[in-house]
């Protein structure tokens, strides 16, 4: 059932959406050739508590950490462990969520650790402008299918890449994952109905190489076929008459990128 959100519900959310948002910030900070996806973890973790709000994913079906750290081939869900190091040429992404005041939130973003291959580049740049594509589709009176089928368009068609289809993106407000599911393929005008108080994350999950993954021993990491890169970018939106009110933001990311001199896709 698709949870349709009133304009004070929104507001509440947004004020989750910026917390994850300064969040995923403060661990972009840190993130540097030396330090362990745990550390990690433990600065999302501590940040996030000292705001008066709790980690979403911390317990979420059993999952043991705060925020999901997933290195190069992994796609999503990578548990933070002490022994794993980021080391220059990595990519790595963070996903985070934050449930504040009785909403969840719900923000993803892949990081360049040093200088990175020309691909590789690339693959997370298109990634995240399919990421825009599909914010672009979602509008009232629409349907899923228009934001899934150009994410696909541009990510798969135009690029050759491969387009997860396991995990979806996700409706978001009183649970993590809420009605509808919105993959990253699909037909346009098929799906549910887009209308105004639907809140929903749109998470391009796209891989270098084949579109298959695979569930590591753990039962949480996902990981490509054929161990060639993944990107992830994640916004939650509210679906509106005429634009898509994007709710998380990725500009205090990107200004710690820029203050770091790091690359900013």
């Amino acid at each position: 059932m698709i949870y349709l959100k009133t304009n004070d519900e929104i507001a509440h959310i947004k004020v989750s959406c910026e917390l994850v948002s300064l969040a995923i910030a403060e661990v972009a900070k840190n993130i540097l050739p030396g330090i362990s996806t745990f550390s990690l973890d433990k600065i999302a973790e501590d940040f996030i508590l000292s705001h008066d709000a709790t980690p979403a994913f911390k317990g979420y079906r059993g999952f043991p950490a705060s925020i999901c750290v997933s290195l190069n081939y992994e796609v999503v869900h990578g548990i933070p462990q002490r022994e794993r190091i980021l080391k220059e040429g990595d990519i790595v992404s963070i996903d985070c969520g934050v449930i504040k005041d009785g909403f969840v939130e719900d923000s993803a973003y892949t990081f360049t650790v040093g200088e990175i291959k020309p691909e590789i580049e690339k693959l997370l740049r298109v990634t995240k402008e399919s990421l825009y594509l599909g914010v672009q589709e979602a509008v009232a009176g629409k349907r899923i299918g228009d934001i899934s089928f150009v994410i696909q368009e541009h990510t798969e068609r135009r690029h050759g890449y491969g387009v997860v289809r396991e995990l979806v993106g996700h409706g978001v407000g009183k649970k993590l994952h809420e009605d509808p599911e919105v993959p990253n393929y699909g037909k346009r005008g098929a799906g549910a109905k887009l209308q105004e108080g639907m809140v929903i994350a749109i998470e391009p999950m796209i891989n270098l190489g084949t579109l298959d993954v695979h569930t590591a021993h753990d039962g949480w990491t996902i990981y490509t076929a054929d161990h060639k890169p993944s990107a992830h970018f994640e916004h939650t939106v509210a679906i509106r008459k005429d634009k898509a009110e994007i709710l998380t933001s990725f500009e205090p990311i990107e200004e710690v990128l820029k203050e770091r001199h790091s690359l900013v896709i």
